[in-house]
């Protein structure tokens, strides 16, 4: 089973929310989701930033439609890491 434990997205949001607020949103959907946040560049309604999520089993639709709501789009999925993992039951 793959399971998604990072991503690297590129987002254009505007102003507000703030960045405090847009991370703790994002790391709020999911139990153990790790979220890192990095403007890279302001201009005078948005800012374009990077976002880093790590988590056990990151849903990336879930993720997408709650940067979507708070007013942001995505321009690049930059990174992506995905493990094969057998599940816990299955027996070597």
């Amino acid at each position: 089973m793959s399971i998604l434990k990072r991503l690297v997205l590129d987002v254009l949001k505007p102003h507000l929310p703030n960045g405090l607020d847009f991370a703790k949103t994002l790391a709020d959907l999911e139990s153990g989701y790790h979220v890192k946040y990095e403007v890279i560049e302001v201009d005078s309604q948005t800012e374009s930033v990077i976002i880093t999520i790590e988590g056990d089993d990151i849903k990336f639709d879930l993720i997408n439609e709650a940067i979507k709501s708070m007013g942001g789009s995505l321009h690049s999925v930059d990174e992506i890491e995905i493990i094969n993992q057998k599940p816990a039951d299955e027996t070597v």
